[in-house]
C-alpha cells in the first residue's frame, strides 16, 4: 500500500525537478521543541520522536533518528514504506551516503532554505559534491492540506528581581563581549537567546516559556521580531525603555535585506538559516561568521548569576514538594492495589505542582516507564494505558517551569521484587551519579573530561549508556540549554561557576528494564591554591533517592555517606512544607542507610 503522504511529496518533487528531498526535525529557529505547523517531519514519517531526519527519493525513503528512539522508530514507522537507520550505529551510512549511492551525479536534492543552517547547507555541499543541493520554500504548505496555523501567545516582561539584570545591561555586555569595532548587526534566530536577552516570556513554543520571535542586535538596539499584537502597551513600553524596538514577526528576512550595507552582519553559522544569511548579504554586504561555540549570547545566558542561582534553589524546593506529594501517591496505590497507570502519574504530578502558584508548566513531555518501557531513554506513553504492576522499578523522569526557575529530575523506584542484577545496576548508576556530584576540578575543565565519573561504574559491568551525562539547563527557560555538557564525545567549552546542568547516568537493559537517577548541579568556586582556581557542584535537587534497592557491595563508604547526606538535607529542606504524614513518610524515606 502506497504512502499517499509521501507521494504529495513526490508530486512536489518532480514539479521542482528534484531527485530527492531531505526533511529535518527543526523550526526555522534551530529549538528543541516545535510547533505543531513545523512538525512536517513527523507529519510525512509517522514518526513522533523529537529528533529525526526523513530523506525521500522517487523510490524509497529512510528515517534517521538516535539511540533514544530506536525502539520507537522501528514500532511507528512500520507499514510507512520507510527504513530506520540507526544513527551512530555500525553499518549505518551518514545520510549524505545513502543518497550518494541512490542517485547519480548531478542530480538534484531539495532542502527548505528556513530550516538548515549556514553550517548544516555547507556540509551538505561538501558531501554531496556530486549533486546539486537546491534552495526551496516551504514544500508542505502546499501539500499539508489542514496544517496547523502559527500560533501566538501574550507576551511577559521580566522584571530584574527574577531576571537579576536589565535587558539595557545585557546588551552592554553583549556590546563589550563581541570586541567589534565599527558597525554591525547581529542576527538572532534561536527564541531562548532572544528571550534571555529582552527578559521575555511567552508560551508559543509548546513546553518552553518562549516567545516565537527574531532579534537583530546593533550596537544602539535590538530590533525584536514578534507578532506586535501579543505585546501589551505597558510591556511595549517597559521595552522600548530598554533599548528595544519592536518589529513584525514577518518582517525579519526584508528587514535583513534593507539594512544599511555598511554593517557588517555576523552570526552563529549553526544557529541562522541559509535563507535568512541570503537574505543579509543582499547588495554585497559582509557577513562574519563566528567560531564561538553557541554564539555570543548563549555563552553569556549559560552562566547564571545570583539571582537567577537562587531562583533555581527556589523552584527545586517547589518541584521537592510536588515530588514527595506524588511518590506518596504512587507507594500508597501500588501497596493498596488500586490502579495506577504510567499516565496517570504523570497527572497526578502536574496537579501536585499547580498547587505553587509560581508554577508555569512543564518543562519537557514527562517520561513515566514501567518495567519495559523504562529501556527506552525518551519513552513517552501511547495506546493503551500501562498498568503498574507490584514487581521491578518505574522510572519517572519530569521537570517543571517556574517564574523563578526550571527543574528535570529522574527517579528510579523499586514498586515490587528486584532480581539481584537490577539492584547491582541501580547502585551502580547512583554511584556514578554521586561521584560526579562530589568531583572537584580545576578552572578549564571541560565535560568530557568529567563524563567518565558517571559512567565508569557502569562500564565496570560492561555496560553503558550511549546518551550524554549531563546538559546545560535554563534559568525559566529551556530545559536543554547549551553551550556546555557533560558527555562522552568532546566539547571546547569549558564548566564555569554558574553553568547549570543535569547529572543523570543511567542503564537500558532492552525489553526488560531501566534506570536512571538525576539530579541538578551547578558548578560553583571552591578554593584558590598555588596551582589555580578550582571548582566544584552544588546540588540543586531536593528529592529523596530511594535507598531499598541499594546494594552496598557496590557503594563505596563516602558515596554512602553522600547518600546519607542528602537525603538528610532533603527532609530538612523540605519537611516544614509538609503536613505531619507526609513529614512521617519522608523520615522513613530519607533515613540513614548503614
Amino acid at each position: 500500500m502506497k504512502n499517499f503522504k509521501l507521494e504529495l511529496l513526490r508530486e512536489y518533487m518532480k514539479e521542482m525537478a528534484l531527485s530527492a528531498f531531505i526533511v529535518p526535525s527543526n523550526d526555522p529557529h534551530f529549538g528543541e521543541y516545535i510547533q505543531d505547523h513545523f512538525n512536517c517531519r513527523a507529519w510525512i514519517s509517522g514518526f513522533t520522536g523529537s529528533a529525526g531526519t526523513v530523506v525521500i527519493t522517487h523510490k524509497e525513503a529512510a528515517l534517521w533518528t538516535d539511540s533514544r528512539y530506536f525502539i520507537q522508530a522501528e514500532r511507528e514507522l512500520e507499514g510507512t514504506g520507510i527504513e530506520l537507520k540507526k544513527l551512530r550505529m555500525p553499518g549505518t551510512e551518514t545520510v549524505e551516503a545513502w543518497l550518494q549511492t541512490k542517485l547519480e551525479a548531478n542530480q538534484s536534492v531539495g532542502i527548505d532554505s528556513s530550516l538548515f543552517s549556514v553550517s548544516e547547507y555547507n556540509t551538505l555541499k561538501i558531501s554531496l559534491n556530486s549533486l546539486n543541493i537546491q534552495l526551496c520554500n516551504d514544500p508542505f504548505m502546499k501539500i499539508w492540506d489542514d496544517r496547523p496555523l502559527l500560533k501566538f501567545g501574550k507576551i511577559d516582561v521580566l522584571g530584574e528581581e527574577i531576571s537579576g539584570e536589565s535587558t539595557s545591561s545585557k546588551h552592554r555586555r553583549f556590546v563589550n563581549n563581541l570586541e567589534l569595532h565599527g558597525n554591525f548587526i547581529y542576527l538572532v534566530s534561536q527564541c531562548d537567546d532572544i528571550a534571555w536577552l529582552c527578559n521575555i516570556r511567552g508560551n508559543d513554543i509548546p513546553y518552553n516559556p518562549l516567545v516565537l520571535s527574531y532579534a537583530a542586535v546593533t550596537r544602539d538596539k535590538i530590533y525584536l521580531f514578534v507578532n506586535p499584537g501579543a505585546i501589551q502597551i505597558q510591556e511595549r513600553r517597559m521595552l522600548e525603555k530598554e533599548g528595544v524596538v519592536i518589529m513584525p514577526y514577518d518582517t525579519f528576512s526584508s528587514f535583513l535585506s534593507d539594512f544599511p550595507v555598511d554593517s557588517v552582519r555576523i552570526a552563529h553559522p549553526d544557529k541562522v538559516s541559509i535563507k535568512n544569511y541570503n537574505s543579509a548579504v543582499k547588495g554585497g554586504a559582509r557577513f562574519f561568521l563566528l567560531q564561538s561555540r553557541g554564539g555570543v549570547i548563549t555563552m553569556m545566558k549559560a552562566v547564571k548569576n545570583s539571582v537567577e542561582a537562587e531562583g533555581f534553589r527556589k523552584a527545586m524546593q517547589m518541584d521537592g514538594i510536588a515530588w514527595v506529594k506524588t511518590l506518596i501517591h504512587i507507594e500508597e496505590s501500588v501497596k493498596n492495589g488500586e490502579e495506577i497507570t504510567e499516565e496517570s502519574v504523570s497527572e497526578v504530578m502536574q496537579r501536585f505542582r499547580a498547587e505553587s502558584p509560581e508554577y508555569r508548566g512543564e518543562s519537557f513531555h514527562p517520561i513515566v516507564a514501567y518495567g519495559a518501557n523504562a529501556a527506552m531513554p525518551h519513552y513517552s506513553p501511547s495506546g493503551e494505558p500501562v498498568v503498574i504492576e507490584k514487581a521491578g522499578f518505574l522510572l519517572v523522569d519530569t521537570g517543571g517551569h517556574y517564574s523563578c526557575g526550571t527543574t528535570d529530575t529522574t527517579r528510579t523506584l523499586p514498586v515490587g521484587p528486584l532480581t539481584d542484577e537490577q539492584r547491582r545496576d541501580y547502585t551502580l548508576i547512583l554511584r556514578g551519579m554521586i561521584a560526579l556530584s562530589m568531583a572537584r576540578f580545576p578552572k578549564g575543565t571541560r565535560g568530557s573530561q568529567l563524563d567518565f565519573l558517571a559512567r565508569g561504574p557502569i562500564c565496570s559491568v560492561a555496560k553503558l549508556y550511549l546518551h550524554g551525562t549531563g546538559h546545560g539547563i535554563g534559568h525559566y527557560l529551556c530545559v536543554h540549554e547549551g553551550p556546555q555538557s557533560i558527555r562522552m564525545e568532546e566539547n571546547p567549552v569549558v564548566i564555569e561557576p554558574g553553568m547549570v546542568m543535569s547529572n543523570e547516568p543511567a542503564v537500558y537493559q532492552e525489553g526488560e528494564y531501566g534506570i536512571r537517577i538525576e539530579n541538578t548541579i551547578m558548578c560553583t568556586s571552591w578554593m584558590e591554591s598555588r596551582w589555580g582556581d578550582f571548582y566544584k557542584f552544588e546540588t540543586l535537587t531536593y528529592i529523596p533517592i530511594e535507598t531499598s534497592p541499594v546494594d552496598k557491595r557496590y557503594l563505596p563508604s563516602d558515596s554512602l555517606e553522600w547518600l546519607n547526606e542528602y537525603n538528610a538535607e532533603v527532609y530538612n529542606r523540605l519537611s516544614p512544607y509538609l503536613s505531619e504524614s507526609e513529614r512521617k513518610w519522608l523520615s522513613t524515606k530519607t533515613a540513614r542507610l548503614d
